[in-house]
């Protein structure tokens, strides 16, 4: 089974585990060979901020936007806490073998470079995401897979999805994807960038090309499901990968 991590939806709810999925396989289409067809109109985005909420600060003092999406209440920008919410600093400044092995906590910026950090937020490995002192503000946690899933279901099916979370601007535009951007509208108000993330061997890899976000969902031991989106894609991707990879990550309020 996927273990789940967090007790809460970004609407509020109870949240149910997913059960086990081959990996890149969409939650809604186990168990089915039929394609998926949404049956909702297409969904259309005013791009309003939260109720009540069209901020939120986390314990470093980097602000965040919110975003309305369907029911769900999503920060716009990518996580850039370099502390967890007691206080305790995360570890960072590994070198590519420290980082291969650690099992605790972890956050890269891409490239060390500082203007990436402003741009794209910093890359966590999973054992971050997962520590129960907590990446995301008070009231705000990491989205579950199944999260992830509701987004896209109300985005309409996979293949478009992608497209209105991706951010329009494109390169040489300071934080832009590579053209084509295929699908980019940005409708939902996302605003989705292309950070690239940190591999297992710790290497630096896709920044303008790609985005990879964690859930808080733990597909087995070693591994945990993600969201991915392309420059060359329209759709949006759920695969699971390696614990121990730097990838981005967005807060939803509980």
């Amino acid at each position: 089974m996927v273990l789940f991590i967090g007790p809460y939806l970004c609407d509020g709810q109870s949240a149910k585990p997913l059960p086990l999925r081959k990996s890149g396989q969409r939650a809604k289409a186990a168990g089915s060979a039929k394609p998926s067809v949404s049956t909702r109109k297409p969904a259309v985005s005013t791009s309003q901020a939260c109720p009540g909420t069209p901020t939120v600060e986390d314990i470093d003092g980097n602000v965040y936007k919110t975003v309305k999406i369907g029911t769900q209440c999503w920060m716009k920008r990518n996580l850039k806490v370099s502390r967890y919410t007691n206080g305790d600093a995360i570890p960072t400044d590994m070198d590519n073998d420290q980082w291969s092995k650690t099992e605790e906590g972890a956050y890269s910026i891409y490239e060390d470079d500082p203007a990436n950090d402003a741009l794209y937020g910093k890359l966590y490995n999973h054992y971050a995401v997962t520590d129960d002192r907590g990446l995301c503000p008070t009231g705000w946690h990491v989205p579950s897979d199944e999260e992830w899933t509701t987004l896209e279901d109300f985005l309409g099916v996979p293949e478009v999805a992608g497209g209105k979370l991706k951010s329009t601007a494109r390169q040489p535009t300071p934080g832009g994807w590579y053209s084509p951007n295929r699908g980019a509208t940005n409708s939902s108000g996302f605003s989705a960038l292309p950070g690239g993330n940190r591999t297992i061997d710790g290497g630096f890899f896709a920044m303008a090309g790609s985005g990879f976000w964690w859930s808080s969902s733990v597909f087995s031991g070693s591994d945990a499901w993600n969201r991915s989106l392309y420059d060359g894609y329209s759709g949006i991707t759920r695969v699971n990968y390696y614990r121990a990879g730097g990838f981005s990550v967005r807060c939803c309020r509980d």
